[in-house]
């Protein structure tokens, strides 16, 4: 493989040449969901049924108004992740459709879910190759109580150091609704950094989901992550792209461990946080 130079994109890494080793700091599999039947509803009406077994999960698709998603059924393998009490990040790569994966943040204390649905699309110039929508529902029958996922700008200002395994590190500053800097510390890719996307959603007091959006490399990420305790973050995560052919879709998971580094405080008036209210 060519010489990664940061000043030429053409030579950095693609997404399978990541994943060796990433995945060092994964959490295992939670198979806390076998047996049980998860029947997300949205606010238009949406029911999306998910019956999970150790490690498989059926689902059936029933759009609501105004969605024209078509029905649909399948079977996926999947992985879950044990974040909090009662609460799970769930990743299925869809086996019938394989540019779209899915994300679950499932809460069942407080009777409620996330779903991040990744999309890889045809090549448009200004925009990213794979892209994000997200959608807070409620788990039919269970209450709800607590509140709604919702955006967030807590994060904004943070600097956060991330190890992914004794080889991989990367540091994220984190600098407006919509803008993220990364920097590789350690790893094959040690030196590159740059500038994405990315959505932060508040899921819990202290738990955020952090997705991003990379435009040099055609992937996309979704994490979850506990800030509760700023020496010890915990994240959980999944990357969705293309491969260095940049025909197949990879999928992979991984986990990391994070500490909070610094924190910047703005001028009130220039504070990045007011943005969308521009």
């Amino acid at each position: 493989m060519t010489a990664l130079d940061p000043a030429d994109t053409s030579t950095w890494l693609p997404l399978d040449g990541l994943a060796p080793g990433f995945d060092a700091n994964k959490a295992p599999h939670s198979t806390a969901l076998a047996g049980r039947e998860v029947i997300v509803t949205a606010p238009n009406g949406t029911r999306i049924t998910h019956r999970f077994t150790a490690d498989r999960v059926a689902w059936d698709y029933s759009p609501g108004a105004g969605d024209d998603t078509p029905a649909a059924s399948g079977d996926d393998a999947y992985e879950a992740f044990e974040v909090d009490e009662e609460l799970f990040f769930v990743q299925f790569h869809h086996e019938h459709r394989p540019t779209e994966a899915v994300s679950l943040v499932v809460d069942l204390r407080h009777g409620r879910v996330l779903s991040v649905v990744s999309r890889i699309l045809p090549p448009e110039r200004g925009r990213t190759r794979v892209r994000h929508a997200f959608a807070p529902a409620e788990i039919e029958g269970g209450g709800t109580s607590g509140a709604e996922a919702h955006p967030t700008t807590a994060l904004i200002g943070r600097r956060v150091e991330w190890v992914y395994s004794t080889e991989h590190a990367y540091e994220h500053v984190y600098l407006s609704e919509r803008w993220y800097s990364w920097q590789c510390l350690a790893g094959p890719e040690r030196g590159l950094a740059d500038t994405d996307e990315n959505s932060v959603w508040e899921v819990r007091p202290g738990i955020y989901v952090f997705a991003w959006r990379e435009k040099v490399i055609p992937c996309a990420s979704v994490t979850i992550a506990d800030h509760r305790d700023v020496t010890r973050i915990r994240s959980h995560g999944v990357l969705f792209g293309l491969d260095e052919s940049g025909e197949v879709p990879t999928h992979f998971t991984f986990g990391a461990w994070g500490r909070l580094l610094s924190t910047t405080h703005h001028t009130p008036e220039l504070e990045p946080a007011s943005f969308g209210e521009l």
